[in-house]
């Protein structure tokens, strides 16, 4: 089961079994469209490719509604204006979209889209999901939509190598695993990103955090804290690392480390570096930390890492603590202590023979701020705590919290309540961030009164 990188040609595919489906698409569903309909119409395309010189350029929008428009006269009804649109976004997804999950891409509400297998496919919207009424003809069908999605990128899939991470022309990143590893059938996980990048005011409507946290986080950005983003999965993370990216300079010069692109940095001097996977040979892997290496050459002001996962956490350290302040990235944790251990355990897989103290004393070196991002179980996304690191006694890595998240109740339908609230703490950082000029008014630190 491989999915052919160089091969565009369609597939004659049986029709679906048809299935209940609790949730309603995204958009209303294509009610007179039948597959031997879309069919018709593929097949078209298919013997005009093969008798054109200039197949390999691919059917264009019109070639796609002309076609539709020939097989709906052959057929011995009239067909309103809505249904012949419907066809062709049908054909057209088939052709040059990503099939039947194409809606899903185009609706602003949907935030991850997996399909597991030919028959199931789910969607999240305001952080919950549910099941669509969309299905994908078979397996061949889903790794044909697999073909279009990693192919621009160069990257590989088959049964030698059946997972690969990808990326979208959005930027919306995507995850495949085809059997037999995925036992029901080819999956993909896409975690969708807007098409413009959210401001920390738009972040402050949604009820991520709030206007004084945004404004303490704005003033560190500008004064060059090194700052670690960390929670678990979904829990906003790059979005976040995205909104505090606006508050660099735009004299500066950035490189950003991914593994995939996601980010979109709005400065004018950015340099974008991504990770390479091994290609059939098994040969130019380019790793994140080969990436971090490379980028203390290209004389950045600031490196920013899209996630620290391995031994590239070492550089990243070091760099933050050889003239690289202001530095960025994030990490998976679910509290500072649990930070700590990743951080600690991600540098011995570097290699290096480090006591324990010592990759202590480097961490406290090279962070002042940690941000704890957490989703909540209603599927809203909160920064629950705003630390600072402010040395060390003994062995262990001292903190003080700034911010925390107060939860006060749930509601009846799951809704979570609660309130952003300072600490009373003046961060110890406040002297430097004067030093570069940015000052913040320490009213905003006041707790509220009981």
């Amino acid at each position: 089961m491989s999915v052919n990188i160089r091969s565009r040609a369609f597939r004659a595919q049986s029709p679906p079994a048809v299935e209940e489906a609790p949730a309603p698409p995204s958009r209303p569903p294509v009610m007179f469209v039948q597959v031997d309909l879309v069919q018709a119409v593929l097949a078209r395309l298919r013997e005009a490719a093969r008798g054109s010189a200039s197949a390999f350029q691919g059917p264009t929008e019109e070639t796609i509604r002309a076609y539709v428009d020939e097989v709906l006269a052959e057929r011995n009804r009239v067909y309103t204006r809505t249904e012949r649109e419907e066809l062709f976004q049908a054909a057209r997804a088939e052709v040059l979209g990503y099939g039947p999950i194409d809606p899903f891409l185009a609706d602003p509400t949907v935030t991850e889209i997996m399909v597991n297998g030919p028959q199931d496919v789910y969607v999240e919207r305001a952080g919950r999901l549910s099941k669509t009424d969309a299905t994908f003809r078979d397996d061949a069908h889903v790794l044909q939509v697999i073909d279009r999605i990693v192919s621009p990128i160069g990257r590989r899939v088959d049964e030698s190598s059946p997972m690969v991470d990808a990326r979208l022309p959005d930027g919306s990143r995507v995850n495949v695993v085809l059997p037999p590893i995925a036992v029901k059938g080819p999956t993909i996980t896409i975690r969708k990103f807007s098409k413009t990048a959210l401001t920390m005011q738009q972040e402050i409507e949604m009820g991520t955090l709030s206007p004084a946290m945004a404004s303490f986080l704005a003033a560190a950005v500008r004064a060059r804290l090194n700052m670690v983003v960390f929670g678990g999965t979904g829990s906003g993370k790059t979005t976040t690392l995205n909104a505090l990216s606006h508050f660099i300079p735009t004299n500066q010069r950035v490189v950003t480390i991914e593994d995939a692109a996601e980010l979109k940095l709005q400065q004018p001097h950015v340099v974008t570096l991504e990770a390479r996977p091994a290609n059939l040979e098994g040969k130019g892997t380019v790793t994140i930390r080969q990436l971090v290496i490379n980028a203390l050459r290209m004389r950045p002001d600031r490196i920013i890492v899209g996630e620290v996962r391995g031994g590239e956490a070492l550089d990243m350290l070091q760099a933050m603590n050889t003239g690289h302040d202001g530095s960025l990235t994030t990490a998976h944790a679910n509290s500072p202590r649990d930070l700590f251990s990743r951080l600690e355990t991600m540098v011995l897989m570097s290699g290096a023979d480090l006591p324990v103290r010592a990759i202590r004393e480097q961490i406290r070196s090279a962070l002042d701020i940690l941000v704890n991002q957490a989703r909540m179980r209603d599927g809203t996304r909160r920064i629950v705590q705003i630390s600072e690191l402010v040395g060390m006694e003994g062995d262990v890595l001292v903190l003080q919290d700034i911010f925390l998240f107060h939860q006060t109740s749930v509601g009846a339908d799951g809704t979570v309540h609660g309130e952003f609230v300072p600490t009373g703490v003046i961060p110890q950082c406040l002297e430097r961030m004067t030093q570069e000029g940015q000052y913040v008014d320490t009213s905003i630190f006041r707790p509220p009164a009981p």
